[in-house]
């Protein structure tokens, strides 16, 4: 039981890391909005070289957010939701939504 909990914590360090940075959050709103783009696609208005794009990619896919498939010589990402989710679930929905909503709502009152 030990070693599971052990491995789910490793999985979730990467997800964590994999997120932390503006630019892979990026490519990740680009495969959300369309999935199944190749490398020069997701290179396209990136504010960034393709070895940079090549290099998030390699550790959005070690996090498992990303995966790919071959298409002859293309190489065609997809977004993968389930790790994000996992975290969503972990981390966040413990807090409660009301809870959160009701702490906001205080906080904007005692703000003006």
């Amino acid at each position: 039981m030990r070693a599971l909990a052990h491995l789910a914590e490793g999985r979730a360090d990467r997800v964590f890391k994999a997120i932390a940075d503006s630019g892979r959050r990026s490519l990740l709103d680009r495969l959300r909005t369309r999935g199944g783009l190749t490398l020069n696609e997701l290179c396209d208005g990136m504010a960034m070289t393709r070895q940079g794009v090549t290099k998030h990619l390699a550790l959005l896919e070690e996090a498992e957010i990303v995966v790919t498939l071959r298409r002859g010589r293309e190489k065609l990402h997809y977004l993968n939701p389930v790790p994000i989710h996992e975290i969503a679930e972990r981390w966040i929905r413990p807090f409660e939504r009301r809870r959160l909503d009701a702490l906001g709502d205080l906080k904007s009152r005692l703000e003006r």
